[in-house]
């Protein structure tokens, strides 16, 4: 027997409406039988919501006519751009129709702010959220990897080259050149978004030369930006990813949405990243310039 269709007994609330403790809850509610958890307490959401642009006054809770929290969506904003992300429903309403109220309810949010192209990602396998996002007209337009690196993984010497390291206003400056059209987690923003943002750039002796951007947190490194500007890109990001791994042996790191193709992954698993899972990320709209240009305007 299928279940109701609930969603009409539903309402969506702004998620500005609500602490950033209750939302932490609402959504590790509805992840406690995902396939990737992802769990959150509530300094961890405050620290997403920042990096990433979400607009919690246009993202939206589903509660009943009780206030009962159902599940929760939110809508990150950039320019001529929306991510949508954090879609959550509580396991025992699914499939009564409030993932899709939610769903719909944001794409108006989106298109009251008159942004027409939207992105978003979705695990691998999320079978109902990704026919759901299908519906929605949504394409694929990738496969993204998120891979991490133990501090146990046998530590490499760097490679000999010239390497500097960078600051955070010298790394900010690299990261608005063009690296092509990014997931929405390695933009640009989300880098000058973030804390504890450093550099470095390497020439090797053979002239080929990059740099890698990254944020070191307590016990982690994380959200990479990186370039080759000449060269091989697998010989410069080896080079780039011994130095760095040298630097700080002894921090794990998790790096997220790498893309399948990106011809610098074969340096990431010589140096003992593995893959943890996998996204797919869809689209739906036409790409504005400020993502497609030849100089982003990230």
């Amino acid at each position: 027997m299928q279940p109701a269709d609930t969603s009409n007994a539903i309402r969506l609330i702004p998620a500005s409406e609500f602490s950033i403790e209750q939302l932490a809850a609402i959504y590790n509610q509805t992840r406690v039988d995902y396939m990737v958890p992802m769990p959150m307490n509530a300094a961890r959401l405050a620290d997403y919501v920042a990096t990433y642009d979400v607009k919690l006054e246009h993202s939206l809770v589903a509660a009943t006519q009780d206030g009962e929290m159902l599940g929760v969506i939110m809508l990150g904003i950039r320019k001529d751009r929306a991510w949508i992300t954090r879609l959550g429903v509580l396991p025992n309403t699914r499939r009564g129709g409030i993932g899709k109220a939610l769903f719909n309810g944001l794409i108006e949010q989106a298109a009251q702010l008159d942004i027409n192209f939207h992105m978003l990602e979705v695990i691998k396998n999320n079978t109902p959220a990704h026919q759901l996002f299908l519906k929605f007209d949504f394409h694929e337009v990738g496969e993204l990897l998120v891979l991490r690196r133990s501090p146990l993984t046998q530590p490499q010497a760097p490679i000999i080259a010239d390497a500097q390291r960078l600051d955070r206003s010298e790394s900010l400056i690299l990261v608005g050149h063009d690296r092509g059209t990014q997931p929405w987690t390695n933009q640009s923003e989300s880098l000058i978004n973030a804390n504890e943002v450093s550099g470095l750039m390497l020439t090797l002796a053979d002239g080929s030369r990059g740099w890698l951007v990254y944020q070191r947190q307590k016990f982690l490194l994380t959200r990479f930006a990186y370039k080759t500007e000449v060269g091989d890109p697998a010989t410069v990001a080896y080079a780039l990813l011994s130095h760095l791994h040298h630097q700080y042996p002894r921090l794990d790191t998790q790096i997220e949405n790498i893309q399948v193709n990106d011809p610098h992954l074969p340096a990431f698993y010589q140096m003992g990243y593995i893959e943890s899972f996998r996204r797919i990320e869809m689209w739906h709209g036409t790409p504005p310039p400020s993502l497609t240009g030849i100089k982003n305007a990230e």
